[in-house]
């Protein structure tokens, strides 16, 4: 198994910061790793999620909803050909702090042919970092 963890602190409410983060259809406008997200943030649902690391093509995968808890939690499971070969559990997690709140940003992911993806991962990190820099930013300017 291989994990990605990441963080970020929101000067904004765990609403402010879910507000954002559940509107898909505006992330082609501040994403700049998950580019579209076609689906709705609840339980059961199946996404189609089209991400791109910079420096890499972009990728299309089709995640089933996990976890949809407003202001708190949104995780998704997403595979690629079976279950085992190459499985990400992706997940945002809101803390709320007394000066707003704090995001974890992370990926599990198991499988097979998780070794063999050792340079996307790095790739994926920063990413994912990328990603929590432009969501404080869009958060916060809309207060």
């Amino acid at each position: 198994m291989r994990r990605i963890t990441t963080a970020v602190d929101i000067g904004a409410s765990s609403a402010e910061v879910w507000r954002v983060l559940a509107d898909f259809a505006t992330y082609p406008d501040w994403n700049p790793f998950i580019r579209r997200i076609e689906g709705e943030p609840r339980v059961g649902a199946r996404l189609r999620v089209t991400a791109q690391p910079a420096g890499r093509r972009s990728m299309t995968f089709k995640p089933t909803i996990l976890v949809a808890e407003p202001e708190r939690e949104l995780r998704w499971l997403g595979r690629i050909l079976l279950p085992g070969v190459f499985d990400g559990e992706h997940a945002f997690i809101i803390e709320p702090k007394h000066d707003g709140c704090h995001l974890r940003h992370e990926e599990s992911f198991r499988g097979l042919l998780v070794p063999l993806f050792a340079g996307m991962l790095g790739d994926t990190e920063r990413a994912f970092i990328a990603m929590n820099d432009a969501l404080k930013r869009r958060v916060e300017a809309r207060r």
